[in-house]
């Protein structure tokens, strides 16, 4: 995993294996459906959820800083824990938990290459036991702005012409709603895409057992199909943000991206909100792909 740009981000099935008992590292499971924890787990993993433990229960937002502090706390994280995320549906809901902890400053996060299916392919142990782990010593800084994009700075960024990845699929993208099997309506008003996004699905960017695609495919995906630059400000979004953190842990990490934004309002807010410019079709203007 050298070859990519920031390589100690990603930790094989053997390294957490090696680490099951390091009690400076927590493994935290994070999944879409949430039985799957239940039903087995890696050793010693504690779950974290998406809905339930980080996000405002009241507001649509995320836990305030207090509230992350108290979740660290109680899954026995502290400040200089390696934290190594996992999950189901190729490591989207660990990319995203990762994301959230990033907003609050934690220096050390990482990933299980693979997630929960490498982990099984391989035929590795799951655990059942409930885990019972010794509270952390947690204090987090305010949300860091620098990672995040709200809606007027989204709509600044594409007046602008800057760079906007959409991850969802292309059908989402199109804006063709009579063939979204996996997102029929969207939970918005209108379909389509943001004009001029760029459409890479985020599967693009992942191997058949769950494990992240070398640097040279990613770079050709990304850069010289894509045309994106590393030093331009991109921001990425999906339907509800959770899909396009995995994008944004690609272009940040992997591919060392400077400035990468995860607009996590994505399509469920855009394609309600009032005032905002919506394109359909499958080019960036939505404009009819042309052909050879």
């Amino acid at each position: 995993m050298a070859e990519y740009t920031n390589p100690d981000v990603l930790v094989s099935t053997d390294w957490v294996t090696e680490h099951l008992h390091d009690s400076h590292v927590r493994i935290v499971e994070s999944n879409e459906d949430r039985a799957l924890y239940t039903q087995g787990h890696v050793p010693g993993a504690v779950e974290i959820d998406w809905q339930v433990d980080l996000q405002d229960q009241v507001r649509r937002d995320y836990v305030d800083r207090a509230s992350f502090e108290k979740l660290c706390l109680a899954n026995g994280i502290s400040n200089d824990t390696t934290v190594v995320f996992y999950g189901d549906r190729n490591n989207w809901w660990a990319c995203y938990a990762l994301w959230v902890f990033k907003l609050y400053g934690h220096k050390d996060c990482r990933i299980m290459n693979g997630g929960r299916k490498k982990w099984q392919l391989e035929g590795r142990a799951w655990s059942n036991e409930r885990v019972h782990v010794q509270p952390g010593h947690y204090t987090a800084p305010e949300q860091d702005g620098s990672i995040r994009a709200f809606r007027d700075e989204v709509l600044k960024h594409q007046r602008a012409g800057r760079p906007l990845v959409d991850v969802r699929s292309p059908e989402e993208y199109c804006g063709d709603r009579l063939h979204m099997p996996d997102y029929p309506n969207e939970g918005a008003l209108r379909g389509g895409h943001i004009p001029g996004a760029v459409n890479i699905p985020w599967p693009l960017s992942v191997n058949e057992d769950g494990t992240f695609k070398p640097a040279k495919e990613l770079e050709k995906l990304y850069v010289n199909s894509a045309k994106l630059k590393r030093r331009s400000p991109t921001i990425a979004y999906c339907r509800i943000g959770e899909r396009s953190s995995l994008t944004w842990f690609v272009l940040t990490y992997l591919l060392g991206f400077a400035k990468v934004k995860n607009y996590d309002g994505s399509w469920m807010e855009w394609g309600n909100c009032v005032g905002v410019p919506v394109v359909k079709g499958t080019t960036p203007d939505g404009a009819p792909a042309a052909h050879s």
